[in-house]
Parts: structure tokens; C-alpha cells; sequence
């Protein structure tokens, strides 16, 4: 399992914008492998963190090159102050099964 982190400093959002960024969204959903999102908010608001969840690199993959993906990426500047990307692989996730999270529910 792989986490794709994408964590933003937000700029001005424009129609375009909200256009590619549903986009986006709904192919990362529309993959076999694409386990969920778990979305954060710094305490003052400043930064985001949009973690995705993928079963496989393959599925990160193929969201990576998505074209909308793709265009989101070379405009960046126009829509975020800043970002970093993260990928990491996850080894191991558990917890009461409690918690409303995209992996509770996937064994590892």
C-alpha cells in the first residue's frame, strides 16, 4: 500500500481550478486501487494535507499521469502558494476499528 500526501499552503482558486480539481478527484476514485482520502488543516488554517491512499504503486501510478493530473501540476503556481509532494509505503496500519478512516476497514 502507498500514501501520495500532497501537503499545500493554498493561493487564489479560480473556476478552472474547481474544474480540474473535481476531476481529479473523481478518476482517483474511479480506480480499482485508490483506497481513500484523509483530508487535514493545519490549526490556523494555513496549510492542507490531502492524503491519498493507493493499493498498489501501479494505481499511483496511473493516477499520476491522468492528463487533468497532469495540467493541475504544470499550473500549480497559479492556484498554491506552495506544496510538497509526499510518497511513502505503508508497512503496517492498525487500530480499534473505531476510527472513520479509508484504511480501517483494509487488513494489512
Amino acid at each position: 500500500m502507498f500514501a501520495a500526501q500532497f501537503i499545500f499552503t493554498p493561493g487564489t482558486y479560480d473556476e478552472e481550478f474547481h474544474e480540474l480539481d473535481q476531476s481529479i478527484d473523481n478518476f482517483a476514485q474511479s480506480l480499482e486501487g485508490f483506497r481513500g482520502v484523509d483530508k487535514w488543516v493545519s490549526p490556523d488554517g494555513t496549510r492542507q494535507n490531502s492524503i491519498y491512499y493507493w493499493a498498489d504503486r501501479e494505481s499511483l501510478s496511473e493516477f499520476s499521469s491522468f492528463p487533468d493530473h497532469l495540467t493541475a501540476k504544470k499550473r500549480y503556481s497559479e492556484w498554491y502558494d506552495s506544496y510538497q509532494v509526499i510518497i511513502s509505503e505503508v508497512v503496517a496500519q492498525y487500530g480499534d476499528g473505531g476510527e472513520n478512516h479509508p484504511l480501517t476497514s483494509v487488513k494489512s
